[in-house]
């Protein structure tokens, strides 16, 4: 009769038998819906939200709020009986922003590129309305509903959009004449030249500068490029000739280079509140230049007010939110994993960066007045509910971004558009393996 034969465990197999339960748990957790568990997903959402460039932009709304209550305090209660009637109104048009940013931020934002046509064409539409209908207001057609809606804030925005949508579907055609610059010329030509009509000419600038830069992001012929916004801005100049406040604007910034004195009224007004201000400033709503010294106080002019009431050290500051704001905005574009993404983000960034250069170079008498309200600060009902809305694409980039880097992100349905890649463009982001 054959010995039954008792089988050997080594240490080994002692070993492996006793993990492979655990290693079992481990699988059947990874492969377990990350969805499904409540603490995760909240974990996930917040992951997903660039905290710096939320914390930058909060305080820059909230140091708005304070200037613009400041600035607007005595003439609110001298015109509407009440010292907190305007600062409503602004916070009545921040809470509208921010329902746009909650929203656009939530969607995925490469699904407005396929209506990116159709919005340029109502925004096209809505620039020849103002012209044909809208009330002429010190010689200019610019708004509806009594100022409170300017086709202009939103063209710019819109510009941004239609340019990354068009500029990543190009491809390497962006370098070619016919195929890149032509339309790309006459794209601007049209938004500009009705943004010119109004007149509105800071607003034309902004569009051909920041469409200028995406187009150098996305690889353009850098001859053809120059030679472009070269052409723009000579029309740009010649609309500007035949516009009386236009030509004062540049011939007393011309006259203020050798002479300080000769420099234009809101020039002086505004380095006369930066002297009274000194380092540490006059004190928050302690200052004089807005009370009748400093045009438009709480738009264009408000800059200089925090410089007067907040000093050198709060004009600083704001400097650095601006500053913190570009290079995260940069950074998402850098990451992005798709071209539209890129472009996108870039086009957000530089448009939020330009408009904010433009109003501080003005308050510091480095260009000409233009009349461009500061990003986030300034009291504003288009302006600042627009540039809200493009806050919260520029952090939709960083969710898709941010969900397609997390193992869990990749059965949400991001996709990487390789059919681009970084061939031709000076705007490099990483791969995905």
């Amino acid at each position: 009769m054959a010995q039954k034969t008792i089988p050997e465990f080594t240490d080994s197999d002692l070993n492996a038998s006793a993990s492979t339960p655990r290693t079992i748990q481990a699988a059947l957790r990874a492969t377990e819906p990350a969805v499904t568990r409540p603490g995760l997903r909240r974990r996930s959402f917040l992951a997903t939200i660039d905290t710096p460039l939320l914390l930058a932009m909060v305080l820059l709304l909230a140091i708005g709020s304070l200037m613009v209550y400041s600035t607007t305090f005595d003439w609110s209660y001298s015109d509407f009986g009440s010292e907190t009637y305007i600062i409503f109104q602004h916070l009545r048009n921040m809470a509208i922003g921010a329902v746009l940013f909650v929203t656009l931020m939530l969607i995925d934002y490469r699904i407005w590129r396929r209506f990116a046509v159709i919005i340029l064409l109502i925004i096209i539409a809505a620039l020849i309305a103002v012209l044909l209908f809208s009330d002429q207001v010190f010689g200019a057609r610019r708004s509806f509903i009594g100022g409170s809606y300017q086709p202009g804030e939103l063209a710019e925005l819109v510009v941004v959009l239609y340019m990354a949508a068009w500029l990543s579907a190009r491809k390497r055609k962006v370098q070619s004449f016919w195929n890149g610059l032509i339309p790309f010329s006459i794209i601007l030509g049209v938004v500009g030249g009705l943004v010119m009509l109004q007149p509105d000419l800071s607003t034309a600038v902004t569009i051909f500068l920041v469409a200028g830069m995406m187009y150098f992001l996305a690889g353009a012929n850098l001859y053809y490029l120059v030679g472009a916004i070269g052409l723009l801005g000579a029309g740009a100049y010649m609309v500007s000739q035949s516009l009386s406040y236009a030509q004062d604007r540049i011939s007393t910034f011309t006259a203020g280079l050798t002479d300080l004195s000769q420099t234009a009224y809101h020039a002086r007004q505004a380095i006369i509140a930066f002297l009274n201000g000194g380092m540490t400033g006059v004190g928050l709503g302690q200052g004089r230049q807005k009370f009748g010294f400093l045009p438009a106080p709480h738009t264009d002019s408000i800059f200089a007010v925090i410089g007067e009431e907040l000093g050198v050290i709060g004009a600083a500051f704001v400097v650095l939110l601006f500053v913190v704001l570009m290079i995260r905005g940069l950074q998402i574009a850098r990451r992005s994993h798709d071209p539209f993404g890129m472009l996108l983000a870039a086009g957000i960034t530089l448009w939020i960066i330009t408009k904010a250069l433009l109003n501080i170079a003005v308050m510091l008498s480095l260009v000409p007045p233009t009349g461009v309200a500061l990003p986030f600060i300034s009291f504003g009902g288009s302006s600042l509910v627009t540039v809200m809305a493009g806050a919260g694409l520029l952090f939709s980039v960083a969710r898709v971004t941010a969900r397609h880097n997390s193992p869990e992100g990749r059965s949400v349905g991001a996709t990487d558009d390789r059919g681009w890649g970084n061939r031709g463009s000076r705007l490099s982001g990483p791969r995905s393996g």
